[in-house]
């Protein structure tokens, strides 16, 4: 698996384009972001409640790296932070051209999200 490139509005991984943001679980399985999950409590995708953190957790997850945007737009809710370390599952969140080089060099159990416009 390898996220080959994103820009404003898509993300390119293993050749095939979305323009969407995209989850990436532990076993490859790419799925549309879930963001109404966190648009319903905050009124934005650009914070990640806990019930959209529950979600995106898989049981075995040792680190999640997020894409934040193209300008860096996404943050975790105190919530959804204190979930992610209770399940002990390390958060590492850059811009999503930074976290998109991030997931690829990263070893381990990981999964990814990725916010592919601001």
């Amino acid at each position: 698996m390898k996220v080959n490139s994103t820009e404003f509005g898509s993300i390119t991984i293993d050749g095939e384009t979305y323009h969407h943001d995209v989850l990436i679980r532990l076993s490859g399985r790419i799925e549309k972001r879930k963001k109404k999950l966190s648009k319903r409590k905050f009124g934005t995708s650009h914070i990640m409640s806990l019930e959209e953190a529950e979600f995106v957790h898989e049981k075995g997850s040792e680190l999640l790296i997020l894409g934040t945007g193209q300008n860096d737009s996404v943050r975790l809710s105190p919530e959804a932070a204190a979930f992610f370390a209770r399940k002990g599952c390390k958060v590492l969140a850059e811009a999503t051209p930074d976290a998109v080089e991030m997931f690829n060099q990263a070893k381990g159990r990981r999964i990814g999200l990725f916010h592919v416009t601001c």
